[in-house]
């Protein structure tokens, strides 16, 4: 495939999978967690079907931010250490991947444990999840950005 008939390809492509990912970041973290916590009287339900949402969103991200970033090193050549957007989605894969792979797994392990209100575990679940949060507010926010400007050059 010529570099001209993939790029003509990929950019709609690209585009579709940006708005994917963000559209879905801030759908998930700003509107359907709310709404399940608001909703449900069992906070542990609440709390269980947020993480699988928020895990399988981690995986969209995985995928669209790798498929991202391989378009955007290909089309920028010798100047991609200089181009944002090589590092703003290097910083939102590293974000997402820290969360998923990292912080996920260790309140998983802290819930399976048992967490009673006041205990060392709760703290420490609670600054796990304080800051999953901030990691997941960034990445919302620099996929923002990233949609705004465009994934491609105008």
């Amino acid at each position: 495939m010529s570099a001209s008939r993939f790029l003509r390809w990929s950019a709609p492509v690209e585009r579709i999978a940006a708005s994917l990912w963000v559209g879905g970041l801030c759908v998930t973290g700003y509107l359907v967690v709310p709404i399940l916590f608001a909703s449900l009287d069992d906070r542990q339900l609440a709390g269980r079907l947020a993480g699988s949402i928020f895990q399988l969103m981690s995986y969209v991200g995985l995928l669209a931010g790798a498929y991202l970033l391989s378009g955007v090193l290909i089309r920028s050549g010798q100047r991609r250490m200089r181009e944002w957007r090589v590092w703003a989605l290097v910083a939102m894969l590293a974000l997402v991947a820290t969360g998923a792979f990292v912080l996920q797994p260790m309140m998983q392990e802290l819930k399976a444990s048992g967490i009673i209100d006041g205990s060392v575990q709760a703290a420490t679940f609670g600054r796990l999840h304080g800051v999953s949060s901030v990691l997941f507010m960034a990445t919302s926010l620099l996929g923002l950005w990233l949609v705004g400007a465009g994934v491609q050059r105008r």
